[in-house]
């Protein structure tokens, strides 16, 4: 009897080591693929530039001895920004689309189905048409960080409205605000549609080419203004793996397990509407990348939020980067949008996921 409790308590002890020991392996297996990928990046385009040759400019950089001329211009004020911005919005999109799924217990939830997407885009879309004809008579041509901005007012604007119709008697309804969301996406695109008819050739232009999404006009200060948006996030959002790991059971046993489920609601879909809302305010609409690399992580990995989020987070940045990396140079040296990209990889992807998984359920 005793060999056999000594026997249970050896494997016990076995299992959860190995489980303590598997979250920061494949978290540093991420990390490192990442940055990988982030380096490779740097010297792919138009102008080919060796990794050797990366490494020295990044070094020179680093020390202040650049010179920002030749490689040294492209890697450093071209190449470089724009790759910190598709890390940074990758990991927003992404770890976003992982609160959602967790949020809603559903694993094709995605951050769109709160309004962020649909509110920045109105909000968007009403700056280029209605902004461009008015203000600009006023105040001349708009400043060049009017749209992000609109965008990203839109976006918080849109979700304050949907939670102040989705709580009632202080609690905040996931399955109102769901119903709630797709009611306002189907008015903004009503509204979008609208101000596209009403516009004209280059202010149609700008409404199609901001809504497909696009990284090509990242810069120093672009990542600058986005930064503290989103990396204040991706560090608060681990915490909210336990109350959602909670909330997996059913929001009864979440709140008799001491979990404060309301006030987990709310901050979930704040730092959802911040870091979403940001980064299409700095990329415009980029599709999939929430919905896709939560959903493999989760099968790959488990549904165990504190391996899942920061997981989403690294993995939606290494989607970003190598999605843009393709994007620059399929069709060079013109530029394909992103969201065309990930929409074009990921909707056959995510359906062959979805036929697999119904298949194995038929068996």
């Amino acid at each position: 009897m005793s060999q056999t409790l000594s026997t249970t308590y050896e494997r016990s002890g076995r299992s959860h080591f190995m489980g303590a020991l598997r979250c920061p392996v494949i978290l540093a297996s991420l990390t490192i693929f990442t940055l990988f990928l982030s380096i490779l990046s740097l010297g792919i385009g138009a102008m080919s530039i060796p990794p050797s040759q990366v490494f020295y400019v990044l070094y020179e950089g680093l020390l202040g001895q650049s010179d920002l001329q030749g490689n040294s211009l492209v890697i450093l004020q071209i190449r470089l920004p724009r790759i910190l911005m598709a890390l940074l919005c990758g990991a927003a999109l992404s770890v976003s689309g992982a609160l959602m799924q967790g949020l809603f217990r559903n694993p094709l939830a995605d951050p769109g189905i709160i309004g962020v997407s649909a509110g920045a885009s109105l909000a968007a879309a009403f700056i280029i048409v209605i902004g461009d004809t008015l203000l600009a008579s006023f105040i001349g041509p708009l400043p060049f960080f009017a749209l992000p901005v609109a965008a990203f007012i839109g976006a918080l604007l849109a979700v304050l409205l949907l939670s102040a119709v989705s709580i009632k008697h202080g609690q905040l309804s996931v399955v109102t605000m769901l119903l709630a969301g797709i009611a306002f996406s189907a008015l903004a695109g009503a509204c979008l549609g609208l101000l596209s008819y009403i516009s004209d050739d280059r202010q149609l232009r700008d409404i199609t080419f901001w809504t497909m999404g696009s990284i090509s006009g990242a810069s120093w200060i672009k990542v600058a203004a986005v930064a503290p948006f989103i990396l204040p996030i991706l560090i608060m959002v681990p915490l909210l793996a336990r109350g959602l790991n909670a909330l997996s059971l059913g929001e009864a046993e979440a709140f008799h397990l001491g979990i404060p489920v309301q006030r987990i609601k709310v901050f979930t879909i704040l730092c959802v509407a911040i870091a979403v809302g940001a980064a299409v305010a700095a990329c415009g609409l980029i599709g999939f990348v929430g919905i896709v690399v939560p959903h493999i992580l989760r099968i790959a990995f488990g549904a165990d939020h504190r391996l899942l989020l920061p997981a989403s987070a690294i993995a939606g940045a290494a989607l970003l980067v190598c999605a843009d990396s393709i994007a620059r140079t399929i069709v060079a040296p013109a530029e394909l949008p992103i969201g065309i990209l990930t929409a074009l990889i990921g909707a056959p992807f995510f359906m062959w996921l979805l036929l697999g998984k119904q298949r194995s359920m038929l068996q």
